[in-house]
């Protein structure tokens, strides 16, 4: 498998951080960056871009966080200009059809990979869920 150069985790449960974290050890990625909510996470892919950075490969992505969810996250992220698929990996613990319309929704609207898991997310399901989209 081809090496990542940045993951990015973005969830507020820190439980969920460490359990991603342990299980994503068997991929080779350069960096692996997490936020506690989507704005935090969102300035850190507008600072990547502005610095002329590549932007994350893969994305883990927690829906119910405070300050910016992931619905908000992702509003803001399909608008930025990026070029290359990234793979997001919405993980949550949601079973609203509510949610399932919305990630139907951003799928539609988005050259991205979004993909939608259940936590919680095993150690065979991060695997596959970590290759970076072609």
């Amino acid at each position: 498998m081809k090496k990542i150069n940045s993951i990015f985790i973005v969830d507020d449960d820190p439980i969920m951080v460490f359990g991603i974290r342990k299980m994503l050890n068997s991929i080779e990625c350069n960096t692996i960056s997490t936020f506690g909510n989507g704005k935090l996470a969102i300035d850190g892919i507008k600072k990547a871009m502005n610095d002329g950075n590549p932007v994350p490969e893969i994305i883990f992505l927690d829906i119910n966080m405070p300050i910016m969810d992931g619905w908000q996250f992702l509003e803001d992220f399909v608008e930025l200009p990026i070029k290359e698929k990234v793979r997001i990996n919405i993980v949550t613990s949601s079973i609203d059809p509510i949610d399932h319309q919305n990630w139907a929704n951003y799928n539609e609207r988005t050259h991205h990979m979004i993909s939608f898991n259940t936590k919680p997310v095993s150690r065979a399901e991060i695997i596959d869920i970590t290759r970076p989209v072609e």
